[in-house]
């Protein structure tokens, strides 16, 4: 039996956001270490199943790819102390610079992705150079009946207005080479998180998103 992510996990999100700050968090301890071990029992069993489809994961430690709950805030407004969610990184590599997956679990806004998500200057020259070059591959990657049911499209955050320079301006892949990331995401409902079958039913959604994982990853290899 697959672990599960516990009521008690969810609970501890929703009473950190109501209690965002060193006292509470100091004071109630042990409900964090005990969600972030729940959390990392969930990983575990997640990354196993998940390796069926992409050996690679196999390689990738649970506690290591989850993120620290606490909030870099030295150059933020917001002085808030934590994080309200678990986040982890499934082989996005250091700095998103690598097709991935990501899990992100909070009440109300869970949701899984897939891709590479702000790419660096140079990675992002070359995977616009790959489209360009290789759109009807591309395009069969993410009409595919059941990619396109979970992920009617790709994530338009910041897309730029025009088509970049080193790019023809009638470049019939035009509208991908405005994007900023390559991303897909799915959004999950609470009891989806909870479900006893979460591992198996996360995995069966992050396998729809290794071919645009294995596109973005090709020029790189």
């Amino acid at each position: 039996m697959s672990a599960t992510i516990a009521p008690s996990t969810f609970e501890f999100i929703k009473k950190l956001t109501k209690n965002n700050n060193r006292e509470w968090f100091n004071e109630n301890k042990t409900l964090y270490t005990e969600a972030q071990q729940n959390t990392i029992a969930f990983l575990e069993d997640l990354i196993t199943e998940m390796s069926k489809f992409d050996e690679e994961l196999g390689k990738i430690d649970a506690k290591k790819s989850l993120f620290r709950i606490y909030r870099d805030t030295r150059f933020s407004k917001d002085k808030i102390p934590y994080k309200t969610n678990f986040g982890a990184s499934l082989g996005m590599g250091k700095g998103s610079q690598k097709g991935g997956y990501y899990l992100h679990i909070e009440p109300g806004k869970s949701f899984l992705a897939g891709g590479i998500y702000m790419p660096e200057p140079a990675v992002l020259k070359e995977l616009r150079k790959e489209i360009s070059l290789y759109g009807n591959d591309f395009i069969k990657i993410i009409e595919q009946k059941d990619f396109k049911k979970h992920f009617p499209e790709l994530d338009q955050a910041d897309k730029l207005k025009k088509i970049p320079q080193g790019f023809e301006k009638e470049d019939p892949m035009g509208e991908y080479l405005k994007l900023k990331n390559f991303i897909v995401v799915y959004n999950v409902k609470d009891d989806g998180v909870l479900d006893k079958n979460a591992v198996k039913n996360f995995s069966k959604i992050f396998q729809l998103m290794k071919p645009l994982n294995d596109f973005l990853n090709a020029p790189f290899l």
